[in-house]
Formats: C-alpha cells, sequence, structure tokens
C-alpha cells in the first residue's frame, strides 16, 4: 500500500540521524545515559557475564548502530516488523535517559524536555502500530486459528468416517 511506503521512511528518517548523531557524538551521549544505565545495572552488574558491555559510550555506540540498521530496514520496507520492535525498544531507554522531564527544576528547560519526551512517546506509538501491521495479510493468530478449526473439523470428518464403516462391517 502507498501509504506504508510513504510512513516507514518518515518514521524512520528520525532515527536514522539519531543514531547517527550518537555514533558521531557517543561521549557527549554517554555522559547523559550514564546515570539511567547505573540505576539499570547497578544491582546486578557483578551478576552479568563480562561479555555483557556496561560502558556508557559502548552502550550508546551500540543503540546508534541499532538505530540506523533497524531504521535503514523500516524506511526500505525489509522487516518492517521486528525493525519497528527494535527500534520500539531503543527509543524507551534513549527518552528515560534524554527527556526526564521530572528531574528539570527550570520550568522552560522542563516543558521543553516535556515536549521532547512526548514526541518520543508518539513515536513509540507510531512503532507499536507498525510491528503489529500485518500489511492487510491475516496475522499469524488468526491463520493458525483457522487452520486450527479446519484440522478438528477434518478430524471428526474422518471420525465420523471410521464410525459409519465401523457400522457397515458389524
Amino acid at each position: 500500500m502507498l501509504i506504508r511506503r510513504l510512513a516507514r521512511p518518515m518514521l524512520a528518517a528520525v532515527f536514522i540521524y539519531g543514531g547517527i548523531g550518537s555514533l558521531r557524538d557517543a561521549p557527549n551521549h554517554a555522559k547523559a545515559a550514564a546515570p539511567l544505565l547505573e540505576k539499570a545495572t547497578g544491582p546486578i552488574k557483578d551478576s552479568l557475564p563480562e561479555q555483557v558491555p556496561t560502558d556508557p559510550e559502548t552502550l550508546v555506540r551500540i543503540d546508534g548502530a541499532v538505530k540506523i540498521g533497524a531504521g535503514v530496514m523500516l524506511a526500505l520496507g525489509k522487516f518492517p516488523r521486528l525493525s519497528a520492535l527494535l527500534l520500539a525498544g531503543s527509543v524507551v531507554p534513549t527518552t528515560l535517559a534524554a527527556h526526564a522531564f521530572w528531574e528539570i527544576s527550570d520550568p522552560q528547560e522542563r516543558a521543553n524536555q516535556q515536549v521532547h519526551f512526548l514526541k518520543n512517546l508518539g513515536l513509540l506509538g507510531g512503532l507499536l502500530l507498525t510491528a503489529v501491521d500485518t500489511g492487510g495479510k491475516p496475522s499469524v493468530g488468526y491463520r493458525a486459528k483457522r487452520r486450527a478449526r479446519k484440522v478438528s473439523a477434518q478430524a471428526h470428518h474422518t471420525a465420523d468416517a471410521v464410525r459409519g464403516m465401523a457400522k457397515i462391517k458389524k
């Protein structure tokens, strides 16, 4: 559908741009992410495998790469549902780290960050809609239920036929 071909690149553009920005300025983005990362990983940091990165700058670079990769895939319409889920998973920590308006005392800056927070919330809504969009095709759940009903009907039909054959033999 034409709307999907237009809407997906428009939705993806902000993530591609943001991912490039994260990679270009990872140290500053890492400073903003560090407090949230410390809250999230502090209690479990010692129990995490050493292969799991906990360095803020590394995580910002990974997040930037995910945004670029998933954004490009979404824009091209390749694996759009998976791409939207990856971007949704990326936008949540980014929003909490960069736009925590409830922690700001200056009224003007607080209002500015609240607008950005709500904008990201709207983007998250668009990503969630994209993640469940089946492109006009029936969902997997619908197809599974339909197939199960057909198999059940076929099994009942077969059982009735077997019972009928058993009556004839008697």
